[in-house]
C-alpha cells in the first residue's frame, strides 16, 4: 500500500487486540509475524483472522481476493527471535503489567535493529516507563487501537517525552495505509480515550449501585441522550470488568482522583466472575 512506512511487522501477543492488529496490518499489504508463547494461542488467533474475513465476506465488506491476500500476509510463531528479526515495526499486545511489558522490550533489543519502532498497545501504563527499559527509548511510541480493530477506525497514538519525532511522523502514516484515524496525545495517565471513558464508566456503575436507573436505561440515555454509538455499561461488559477495574485502580492512585475509584458492586461482580462477555454474564447477559 502508498505511503506505508513499514515493510515487515511483528505483533507480540495472539490474543482479541494482537490478531486484530495483525489483521489490519496484514490487509494493508504488509508481511506481519504473529507471536504468542503456545502454538495453541497463535492458532486461537489466526483462527478468528479468519472467521473475522469470513464474516466481512459476508456483508460485502470485503472481498474472497481480499481475504486471500491478507491471509497471505500472516505467519504464526512461538519464537520471539523468529517473529522480530528484521522487522522494522513491533506492536507489543500482552497483558496490561508494566514489568511485563517491559521485560519484553529488553528481550526484543537482541532481536531488532536500533531503527525499529516499538509500539506498545496499553491503554493506560505510561510509556515513558515502558520506554526506560528499551535500549533507545526514543524509538517508543504507545500505539492503542480499540476493539474490535478490524472495525473501530481510531488510533490513539501517545507520545513520550523522549519519542523521536521521526516515529511519530512514521506511524501516523502506517495509521493512514491501514485505515485508521489518528489522534496523538501526550503520555499522561489514561491519555485521552481510557480517562474520559473510564470515568465515564464508573459513574455509570455507581448510579446503577445507588438504584438510579436500569442499566439499560442509563444505556439507552446516553446512546438516545448524547449519540453514544454504545452506552458505558455495554462498553464495560465489553472490554472486561476485570480489566476496567484495574485500570480504574491505576488511574485513581495515578491521578488521585476518586472518580476513577471501582464502585464496591464491581468489585462484587469481578469477585462472582461476572466479568462482562467473555464470561457470559457482566451488566449484561451474553
Amino acid at each position: 500500500m502508498s505511503n506505508q512506512p513499514f515493510r515487515r511487522v511483528a505483533v507480540i501477543g495472539a490474543g482479541t487486540m494482537g490478531h486484530g492488529i495483525a489483521q489490519v496490518t496484514a490487509a494493508a499489504g504488509v508481511p506481519v509475524a504473529l507471536y504468542d508463547l503456545s502454538s495453541d494461542a497463535v492458532e486461537r488467533g489466526l483462527a478468528h483472522i479468519e472467521k473475522n474475513l469470513e464474516k466481512g465476506i459476508a456483508r460485502g465488506k470485503v472481498t474472497v481476493e481480499a481475504k486471500a491476500a491478507t491471509m497471505a500476509n500472516l505467519r504464526g510463531t512461538t519464537s520471539l527471535e523468529d517473529a522480530a528479526t528484521g522487522c522494522d515495526l513491533v506492536i507489543e499486545a500482552v497483558p496490561e503489567k508494566l514489568a511485563l511489558k517491559q521485560s519484553l522490550f529488553q528481550e526484543l533489543a537482541r532481536f531488532t535493529a536500533p531503527s525499529t519502532v516499538l509500539g506498545t498497545n496499553t491503554s493506560s501504563i505510561s510509556i515513558a516507563r515502558i520506554a526506560s527499559a528499551a535500549q533507545d527509548p526514543t524509538r517508543v511510541v504507545g500505539l492503542h487501537f480499540f476493539n474490535p480493530v478490524h472495525i473501530m477506525k481510531l488510533l490513539e497514538v501517545v507520545h513520550h517525552p523522549g519519542t523521536s519525532s521521526d516515529v511519530i511522523d512514521a506511524v501516523r502514516s502506517y495509521g493512514k495505509a491501514i485505515g485508521k484515524t489518528c489522534v496523538f496525545v501526550k503520555d499522561m495517565p489514561g491519555f485521552a480515550t481510557s480517562r474520559l471513558g473510564v470515568a465515564l464508566g464508573m459513574e455509570a456503575i455507581r448510579m446503577v449501585e445507588d438504584g438510579v436507573a436500569s442499566a439499560e436505561d442509563i444505556d439507552t440515555a446516553m446512546v438516545l441522550g448524547y449519540r453514544h454509538p454504545i452506552g458505558p455499561l455495554k462498553l464495560t461488559d465489553l472490554v472486561g470488568l476485570d480489566v476496567r477495574l484495574h485500570i480504574g485502580e491505576y488511574l485513581a492512585r495515578e491521578l488521585d482522583n476518586p472518580a476513577f475509584e471501582p464502585p464496591q458492586l464491581m468489585r462484587d461482580m469481578v469477585e462472582r466472575g461476572q466479568l462482562g462477555k467473555k464470561s457470559g454474564h457482566g451488566f449484561y447477559r451474553w
